[in-house]
């Protein structure tokens, strides 16, 4: 019987796959780059006309070496100034003779006027007078071979004395090709990659990170960094990156200089590379492993899902089942992580008290867990998310029979969850928004787009990640040339629209010049080739609070204000509602999904409002001012009171206090009715019905009205009560134990 097939080891594995996936241009000893290449050049040198790769400070090797040597003088200054050729393109120093052409030889001097200078005794050469005569001039027209060098011929040689001597110390070689070494951008080490003194399978890995780098153009790699990678490998004698684990190269490879850290992150990319390629194979080939690379099922960033720590081989295959079920329906990797987070506990739980198999998880095992849970979690956010991640779990595994073992008393209900408390409002205060807002202040922003971020929170109430991950079109007019603001809302997972101001509109389009044909609208200034990547959150957030701290931004009690970026899309949506703007129409702005999300600020809006009312001077028919103690027992609902006569009985002159189980027995008549009461919003309402009433009494006492005059003239006697009170100083209140 003959033996079954050997799957080939890992390293054959790769080895194969290395040779079908390196092309051609990268599987060659020495690589070369321009200086314009997107990931391994430098950029073109800020000197203009030069041609080489920029290195330190926007300049190429030789120009930075010059600009040092200079001082440091400002570098556009220099970039504008100094002469453009390098060191073997500049031309050769002439004999300090007037009218020699000869090239210098010794003390300024050429060889015959150093002669004819030599045997007149050296004297001061502004003394002396040489003796053109005697000095034998080349050929008219003949120069140097050297296209820049203008320089005459030395005797019969084609080049000047110093190129001449150049000549001669590399061995006289062809005319042509020493001339064109002088014409070509010469090369130096820094810019080249060698890779000849790697073993042939540790060549082949480093070639192909480095055509991932090419085809995945997040970051530049630059020569030099490649460099210092081959020589620490080479100086391990290693054979393939797979030889050691990444933990190991991190700690066995030698720590690099501070500043270096290129080489490092770059061998950490490559192995990773070569991983991926032996072990690609999608789902098929990632879920049976203990540790899921999630960056090789289309995710990006190199996050892990690890289940080492779920001990239990049947709990550990359930899970990995749900989360691919969960991943696999759109679930995002950060809730992914936070469920995984909670079954792991559950699953150390499950060791700790025997159970053994799926079967034994019956509420009684739950019941346990969740008082384990709360004496761990209680009070926190993490306590409920546990709760929910494990019902998930459990109803998952009952709904798509993945094992019918699971009791069906393993339940979770509605009571189990713990009573989440109602968050306090979020919203900044106007006294701290009116600092952030200040233009004096937002102009002390260095970079424009962070001020531009910034702006587009406050007023657009994005979320601080979909407002640095705009694209550049990220701009909408509808057909009366209204401006929005389009973006993904990452949340949600869908586009929505914001309206915007005419000046918010007038600093994107600045902010889209700026970044020119970048694809978003706030790239990442560094480590960015193809401009694709936004400016990260953290980066932000560290420019934020720099800002406010340089801003001396105060809250209410005079200390440093501590604010996240989230904050203000809570003040917008708070500030809206206080504008009474419709819930709905907030809800649509801030792109909510329910209208309870949007209910937290109804609820801001309603404390806002009250706070005005208990301030507020409310007075009687008399003019005596009613209170009702906000600390009393009376308080809320003596508030809930006025809120349904405000909205069920509205006057137009104030508001009654009449609950609203009876009925009014003073049909319009409330400035007669003890029930009624007003506030200092509605003088200009009294004044003009003060000027009505005598205009009424003075023309019933000419008709002889006497009756109508005699009830008007109690209207007006009210009314000159309740506008005496509201108008003059606050007097001592008659506190009330039912606002009427």
């Amino acid at each position: 019987m003959p033996a079954p097939a050997r799957s080939p080891g890992p390293h054959r594995r790769v080895l194969e796959g290395l040779l079908g996936a390196v092309r051609p241009e990268f599987r060659v000893d020495v690589l070369m780059f321009p200086a314009e290449d997107p990931v391994f050049g430098g950029g073109a040198c800020r000197v203009e006309t030069c041609q080489r790769p920029a290195r330190g400070h926007g300049l190429c090797q030789g120009h930075h070496l010059r600009w040092v040597g200079a001082g440091r003088p400002d570098l556009d200054e220099f970039a504008a100034t100094t002469d453009p050729r390098w060191r073997r393109q500049r031309p050769n120093m002439q004999c300090r003779i007037l009218g020699c052409g000869f090239g210098a030889a010794r003390g300024g001097l050429c060889q015959l006027h150093h002669q004819r200078w030599d045997r007149a005794g050296s004297p001061e050469l502004g003394d002396w007078t040489a003796p053109w005569a005697a000095l034998r001039e080349p050929a008219p027209g003949a120069v140097c071979r050297i296209d820049h060098c203008r320089l005459w011929p030395q005797a019969t040689l084609p080049f000047c004395h110093s190129h001449a001597n150049t000549w001669k110390v590399n061995g006289r070689p062809d005319v042509e090709v020493f001339v064109r070494r002088f014409d070509e951008v010469a090369t130096t080490e820094e810019e080249i990659i060698r890779l000849d003194r790697l073993s042939p399978q540790l060549k082949l890995e480093i070639q192909y990170a480095l055509q991932c780098r090419r085809d995945q153009p997040s970051t530049k790699t630059l020569p030099v960094v490649v460099m210092a990678l081959v020589r620490l490998l080479a100086a391990t004698n290693a054979g393939s990156l797979l030889d050691r684990a990444e933990d190991e190269w991190r700690t066995q490879i030698g720590r690099p200089a501070p500043k270096d850290g290129g080489p490092r992150a770059l061998l950490i990319y490559a192995r990773r590379q070569v991983c991926d390629l032996a072990d690609a194979g999608g789902w098929e080939a990632e879920f049976g492993r203990d540790v899921w690379q999630m960056r090789r099922l289309g995710f990006t960033g190199n996050q892990q899902l690890t289940f080492t720590r779920i001990p239990q081989p049947w709990l550990r295959d359930l899970v990995k089942r749900w989360l691919r079920w969960r991943l696999g329906t759109g679930l995002g990797l950060p809730v992914a992580s936070r469920g995984l987070l909670a079954l792991t506990r559950f699953a150390v739980f499950c060791q700790r008290i025997g159970v053994t198999a799926l079967a034994d998880i019956d509420r009684v095992v739950l019941e346990r867990y969740l008082a384990d849970l709360h004496a761990e979690l209680a009070g926190s956010q993490r306590h409920g998310d546990h709760i929910g991640a494990l019902n998930m779990f459990l109803h998952a595994v009952r709904q798509h029979h993945w094992d019918d073992s699971l009791p069906a008393t393993a339940l979770v209900f509605p009571d189990d969850f713990p009573r989440r408390a109602e968050r306090p409002p979020r919203a900044l205060a106007e006294q701290v928004m009116a600092q952030i807002e200040d233009p004096a202040n937002l102009a002390r922003f260095t970079i424009p787009a962070y001020r531009l971020v910034t702006l587009i929170l406050i007023r657009a109430g994005l979320r601080v990640t979909d407002a640095l991950s705009l694209p550049r079109d990220c701009l909408v007019t509808d057909a009366d040339s209204a401006p929005y603001l389009r973006y993904d809302n990452h949340k949600m997972k869908r586009q929505a629209l914001v309206p915007i101001d005419e000046q918010l509109h007038t600093l994107i389009i600045e902010q889209q010049t700026r970044v020119g044909k970048a694809p978003v609208l706030f790239p990442r200034p560094t480590k960015n080739p193809d401009g694709r990547a936004p400016v990260a959150s953290s980066t932000y957030r560290l420019a934020l609070y720099r800002w406010l701290a340089c801003c001396e931004v105060r809250d209410t009690h005079g200390r440093p204000v501590a604010l996240t970026p989230h904050q203000w899309r809570h003040t917008l949506g708070t500030r809206l509602i206080n504008r009474d703007v419709p819930q709905e129409v907030v809800r649509r702005i801030l792109d909510h999904d329910s209208p309870q999300m949007t209910a937290h600020y109804a609820r801001l809006h309603d404390t806002t409002v009250r706070r005005h009312w208990e301030a507020a001077r409310k007075v009687d028919i008399a003019g005596a001012v009613v209170v009702v103690d906000p600390a009393g027992p009376l308080a809320e609902a003596a508030w809930a009171k006025q809120r349904l006569g405000r909205a069920t009985q509205a006057l137009p002159n104030g508001f009654c206090g009449l609950p609203v189980q009876k009925t009014c027995p003073h049909a319009n008549a409330c400035l007669t009715c003890p029930m009624f009461v007003t506030t200092a919003e509605f003088l200009p309402q009294h004044h003009t019905h003060r000027q009505q009433v005598i205009e009424l009494i003075t023309a019933a006492q000419a008709r002889g009205q006497d009756r109508l005059v005699e009830m008007n003239q109690q209207v007006l006697g009210n009314l000159d009560n309740i506008i005496g009170t509201l108008a003059d100083a606050p007097a001592s209140p008659t506190v009330a134990s039912d606002a009427g």
